[in-house]
């Protein structure tokens, strides 16, 4: 069912406690992200069932509150009007300072932003690349990069604030690619985003990636390249590296996963570049992957 965690969030420059949720609904009503299976989790429940997830996410006293489905918190099919409406009124009760859920574009709409005025909300929408060839071809998101800019338009002109999930290294890219896309996708959005999310892919079971995955035609990210893209953004951004170290998650050489992780996370809460100053007899390795595999178009490491 729920799973609930206690992790430190960033609350205007400083550094508080926040409870994290990932609630059992129906799932996204999308589903064909070629490297997403989270709505193999799924399950139809009562409305009842819903607020009793709520319950006990609000049990836990913490100043912020992230909410995740596994889909869309603004889909009424996931979360239903009365369901929503009781987590703000859980918001306002418990003296919440903010709110953090994801939403695709299209469920970010009037009238159910308008339940949530006077609250401080920020919205994750999984834009993954401001390149519209990159989104249908490589990803399947399943919208363009203009209506992002409209729903992250609507969220900003209510106040609140917007987050976008940016993915590094889609399948059919090489890591040089992807690591340029993810940069390009910042400069491209900024201007309407307060914070991003740097998503490290990772290989999910029954997804199109892991077939490319088993065939040795796709690896994961290396956790270098996201530092790479953490030092040159000069925005507010994030990471948190899941399945860091792993076969199936973004990883280096082994020696160096944990340590580089953690500094990944690091930054994440400081945003003090000098968090990301590891080293590691790998880097060298990285760096030829970056040259050469834009001709070899196959993995040249594990």
């Amino acid at each position: 069912m729920i799973k609930i965690w206690k992790e430190k969030e960033r609350l205007d420059g400083e550094i508080v406690d926040c409870t994290t949720a990932v609630i059992v609904t129906r799932g996204c009503s999308w589903r064909k992200c070629y490297m997403c299976s989270y709505f193999l989790e799924s399950r139809d429940l009562s409305e009842k069932e819903l607020i009793d997830q709520v319950d006990a996410i609000f049990n836990e006293k913490s100043q912020v509150v992230k909410i995740f489905t596994s889909g869309s918190f603004f889909d009424e099919r996931e979360i239903p009007e009365k369901v929503r409406k009781y987590v703000r009124d859980k918001v306002k009760e418990k003296g919440i300072k903010k709110l953090i859920v994801e939403s695709r574009p299209e469920f970010i709409k009037d009238e159910i932003l308008k339940d949530f005025e006077g609250i401080n909300l920020e919205v994750g929408i999984g834009l993954e690349s401001s390149n519209d060839f990159v989104r249908e071809k490589y990803i399947n998101k399943g919208f363009s990069f203009e209506e992002f800019k409209k729903a992250a338009s609507k969220l900003r002109s209510y106040g609140f604030r917007v987050k976008a999930y940016l993915l590094l290294k889609p399948p059919f890219m090489s890591e040089r690619e992807a690591l340029n896309d993810v940069l390009n996708s910042i400069e491209e959005a900024k201007d309407l985003v307060d914070i991003f999310s740097l998503n490290l892919t990772n290989v999910q079971k029954n997804t199109l990636v892991e077939k490319l995955w088993l065939s040795k035609l796709y690896r994961p990210p290396w956790l270098w390249s996201a530092v790479e893209v953490l030092k040159k953004a000069d925005v507010e951004i994030i990471c948190d590296p899941l399945a860091a170290g792993k076969s199936r998650g973004p990883h280096n050489c082994g020696k160096c996963d944990r340590y580089v992780a953690k500094a990944i996370r690091n930054f994440s809460l400081t945003q003090n570049k000098k968090d990301l100053e590891v080293h590691c007899e790998c880097l060298e390795k990285w760096k030829v992957s970056l040259e050469i595999e834009d001709f070899s178009r196959v993995p040249l490491f594990d």
